[in-house]
């Protein structure tokens, strides 16, 4: 209330909250399509360009395919990691990833997992696409016959192109000043009406996201011989208004099924070869130097707390 009556725009943001609450409820009551399976798809190749908006991604996009959109299992990166992948084994694949939610998986679904957070760029607040597309292009030497998950964070906040990092709020560092940064993300500070960027400032940046890791994407596209698909984990609210309850929201928020959030596109890129798949027993994952204070420090940058 102390913080409502100094900030009175804070109160927008508490309404919609509200009305975010109720439409999750409606939603998960709902049931329906549950989402597609992606380890039961046809690819050797799948990039995941993380919170990828379906229409933002068609209007957007400089690769050559065939675009197509799936239902995610998820409206946030947990929901469509635990979705697709907890319990399974899926031992002919290599997970390639720069999200932390990986850790929450259990040991064994994978052949081998690559993390990256340990390649965080303390700069920007995030992994950058080079090095996920260079650990992607190590990955498949060492696994010439093993799918590939290449799961790079762009274009979810934070933003690091020109535009981008023109903003005021480009990722929370856990180290930084609280008095010189605000630790919500700016999601949080559409939602409740106090960012200093307006929302079509921040669509750009996040377009503009999307649109500088797509070199990166045809690299692989290139370099990686078999069936490519490029899709997303989720999508993002830029003050879409949802239902039944009308109100905007913005960011990906768990458990809501808004089509701006679950339906994600599902591009494909048939290649000239196909790779000869394998599956052989997991490789020991050494997870020691991903301690949980790292985790939560990614986390928080990414805006997921």
């Amino acid at each position: 209330m102390k913080k409502l009556l100094q900030n009175p725009r804070m109160s927008v943001g508490e309404c919609r909250k509200i009305g975010i609450a109720v439409n999750k409820k409606v939603h998960q009551k709902a049931g329906g399509d549950i989402g597609v399976d992606v380890m039961d798809e046809d690819w050797d190749t799948l990039v995941i360009l993380d919170g990828t908006r379906y229409d933002t991604f068609e209007e957007n996009n400089v690769l050559d395919g065939k675009l197509e959109f799936r239902r995610s299992r998820g409206s946030q990166s947990s929901e469509f990691i635990q979705g697709n992948f907890s319990g399974e084994e899926v031992h002919d694949t290599v997970y390639v990833t720069a999200n932390p939610y990986v850790t929450e998986l259990e040991d064994g679904v994978f052949h081998s997992v690559i993390n990256l957070l340990t390649e965080w760029d303390d700069e920007l607040q995030t992994v950058v696409p080079e090095t996920v597309v260079d650990a992607a292009m190590d990955a498949f030497e060492r696994y010439p016959n093993k799918r590939l998950i290449v799961h790079f964070m762009q274009p979810h906040y934070p933003f690091i192109g020109e535009k981008g990092r023109s903003m005021n709020h480009r990722g929370f560092a856990p180290t930084d000043d609280s008095n010189l940064r605000s630790d919500r993300s700016i999601w949080n500070e559409l939602q409740y009406d106090i960012s200093e960027d307006t929302p079509a400032e921040v669509k750009e940046a996040y377009e503009e996201n999307l649109r500088l890791v797509f070199p990166h994407v045809q690299r692989i596209i290139d370099e990686i011989p078999g069936k490519t698909v490029v899709s997303a984990d989720h999508g993002n609210l830029l003050g879409d208004r949802l239902s039944p309850i009308p109100v905007r929201a913005y960011g990906h928020p768990r458990g809501l099924r808004a089509p701006e959030l679950v339906k994600v596109p599902w591009f494909v890129v048939e290649g000239e070869t196909r790779r000869d798949i394998k599956s052989d027993p997991p490789e020991e994952e050494d997870q020691s130097s991903l301690d949980e204070d790292m985790v939560e420090d990614r986390l928080q940058a990414l805006g997921y707390k």
